[in-house]
């Protein structure tokens, strides 16, 4: 299979103090980072794609540590993640389908063996297209409070070439949760819902 071929990184850190309510003493902090990358499948039909998976796999171990880094360094405090693709309009949403796997397992591996599924999006689209990423807890999807996704976007990206591949990593629950379900802290980590 072909290299990866990256354009560019995007990253971005937000840090939540407040919905309106009372300040939090800690902000959560919710993280993105986009890899635009060439699709080496656009403009023309292929039937074996399944070996570019193989290919991606070092690109998603990289993005994950970069996020984590932007984050501050320590895995031990993400609590949330996501992951999603923009597949440029020359390419096609199976192409998009090829992130599952190495963006899902490479943050798993550098969060230490996280138990959840990791939720995902995409969609086929041109530059500046965006993208809500969802955002689970990362060893029990059913922990309500984590329920969140992120935004995400290429101002210049993907061209119909290309592919713009995201992880998202939040540091807690949204700001002011209180819509009642499982608790972080009550997570049994029998089978990555509950």
């Amino acid at each position: 299979m072909p290299d990866v071929k990256i354009r560019k990184f995007l990253t971005a850190i937000e840090e939540i103090y407040h919905e309106g309510g009372k300040p939090v003493a800690k902000p959560l902090k919710r993280g993105s980072i986009v890899a635009v990358i060439e699709n080496p499948f656009a403009g023309s039909y292929h039937e074996e794609i399944t070996g570019f998976m193989k290919d991606l796999e070092p690109l998603g171990l990289d993005m994950a540590n970069r996020l984590v880094a932007a984050l501050g360094g320590d895995p031990a405090i993400v609590e949330g993640y996501g992951k999603g693709i923009i597949v440029g309009q020359a390419g096609e949403l199976e192409h998009g389908a090829l992130w599952h796997a190495p963006g899902g397992y490479a943050m798993r591996e550098v969060l230490g063996g996280a138990k959840a599924i990791v939720p995902s999006s995409k969609k086929v689209g041109g530059p500046g297209t965006r993208l809500d990423v969802p955002v689970t807890h990362i060893n029990a999807s059913y922990v309500r409070s984590h329920f969140d996704s992120i935004e995400v976007g290429v101002p210049d990206g993907p061209r119909a070439n290309e592919m713009a591949v995201v992880l998202v990593m939040t540091t807690g629950p949204r700001v002011h949760a209180r819509s009642g379900g499982l608790k972080a802290e009550d997570i049994k980590g029998e089978d990555g819902l509950r």
